[in-house]
């Protein structure tokens, strides 16, 4: 999978996950977590550098890479507190295995890049 592919689909499914636990998943005390719209924003972040990640803009791509890794521990972290396999944990679940994806692509693209560069310096 392509970076730019990997990264749009981490985007949507950051979105969708972030939107569906604020709205759909309530505290225990009936209230909505707004904590809950962070992936949702890490997911619209990575819509508006969507552009500069397919254009292999290298600052952009590794911002990206960083944000993505942070958000990969964040997920991970919070994924191994909740002992409950309810909806919250699944989404979690969704947040990981989407950014390890996009990760794994960004590494891979870097490492094409790199020996495309090593190829046109002889």
């Amino acid at each position: 999978m392509k970076a730019a592919s990997a990264n749009l689909l981490n985007a949507i499914v950051l979105i969708a996950a972030g939107l569906y636990a604020y709205f759909m998943i309530l505290t225990p005390e009936g209230t909505r977590a707004p904590t809950a719209l962070i992936p949702a924003a890490f997911g619209l972040l990575f819509l508006i550098l969507q552009k500069g990640v397919a254009n292999s803009n290298k600052i952009i791509s590794h911002v990206v890479v960083v944000l993505t890794l942070v958000l990969l521990i964040i997920c991970t972290m919070r994924f191994i507190k909740i002992e409950d396999w309810g909806a919250k944990k699944y989404l979690f679940l969704a947040c990981i295995l989407s950014n390890a994806i996009a990760l794994v692509a960004f590494i891979g693209s870097f490492i094409e890049a790199r020996k495309n560069r090593k190829i046109s310096n002889g």
